[in-house]
């Protein structure tokens, strides 16, 4: 089962990135979109909480708000950070190298855990971990100067990310509730992002009316700007549901399975992505992604043999 509820995980997760990926694709503003991610996803973990009967009674504890709140940075600030490097450096490198966080999270399970892996399932994850490296990829360098800050940002929002896909494991071996949890993590989350949402906001009404606009021949691109926070929350709402069902059934796959197989699993998700790139918005397989998709089958059977 919790193979399945890691393939699974991977799946919804990415099925989030990928209404991430409409937003940009539209024009939505990045801090609407994770505001209303954070909102969907808070609301998904407490009916889940609830539906448990967990909610209240967890909420007593103060290790889940400790966790929530360790586990809600990691997520919040990692996002925030992970935005801030693709404004510093080229996305192609920062991608693939904030998704290698998974490798704090095999070191915990194999080591902490004393999680053993065979040969097929080392091979396996090997394989899973150099297509999370290669669909992220592109053909042509990017002409995109590295500045200094850049490697600030995707050191610390490695770690960030860390803490997110790595907690889940130590909190579910202390025999805490995942959903309470993450109803708190996400629930600080909103607090973040409504203040950075207000933030930009305030920005751009700042920037004047769209008449005065209009006279220097720029009223479109105003008008598309006013737009982008509406786009970006409709659409974040929307990432938020499988954000949600993606993080619970990991949270499932660590607390049945094993973190150093799961964890691998869960980061293949950025292949959902780029599937539905290449299916709904036409854009081309390059030889790295199709090298990517034959090493995540080959991955996957490698370690259910």
């Amino acid at each position: 089962m919790w193979f399945a509820a890691a393939v699974g995980s991977a799946v919804l997760f990415g099925l989030a990135g990928w209404w991430m990926k409409v937003s940009q694709m539209q024009s939505g503003s990045s801090a609407f979109l994770l505001l209303g991610l954070y909102i969907s996803g808070t609301f998904g973990f407490g009916i889940h909480a609830a539906v448990q009967q967990t909610l209240l009674s967890s909420l007593a504890d103060p290790r889940v708000w400790l966790a929530g709140l360790l586990i809600g940075a990691g997520s919040a600030l990692g996002n925030d950070l992970f935005m801030r490097a693709l404004d510093w450096g080229p996305a192609s490198l920062t991608s693939p190298l904030t998704n290698m966080n998974i490798l704090l999270v095999i070191a915990l399970g194999t080591f902490v855990y004393g999680e053993a892996l065979s040969r097929n399932e080392l091979g396996g994850v090997i394989l899973l971990l150099l297509a999370i490296v290669l669909v992220s990829m592109r053909g042509k360098t990017e002409e995109t100067r590295i500045k200094p800050r850049w490697y600030f940002y995707v050191g610390v929002s490695i770690a960030l990310f860390a803490i997110r896909n790595g907690g889940l494991k130590v909190t579910g071996d202390l025999g805490l509730k995942s959903a309470p949890i993450m109803f708190v993590a996400y629930g600080l989350s909103v607090l973040w992002f409504a203040a950075v949402a207000q933030r930009e906001r305030n920005r751009l009404t700042s920037l004047g009316g769209l008449q005065a606009a209009a006279a220097s021949g720029t009223a479109a691109v105003m008008r598309r700007s006013l737009r982008s926070p509406s786009i970006g929350i409709k659409w974040g709402l929307v990432a938020g549901i499988f954000s949600y069902g993606g993080l619970q059934l990991y949270a499932i796959a660590l607390e049945t399975g094993r973190a150093n197989i799961a964890g691998p699993i869960f980061a293949a998700n950025s292949l959902v992505v780029a599937a539905g790139a290449i299916l709904l918005y036409r854009e081309r397989l390059n030889v790295y992604q199709s090298i990517a998709f034959v090493l995540t089958i080959a991955g996957l059977i490698l370690i259910r043999i």
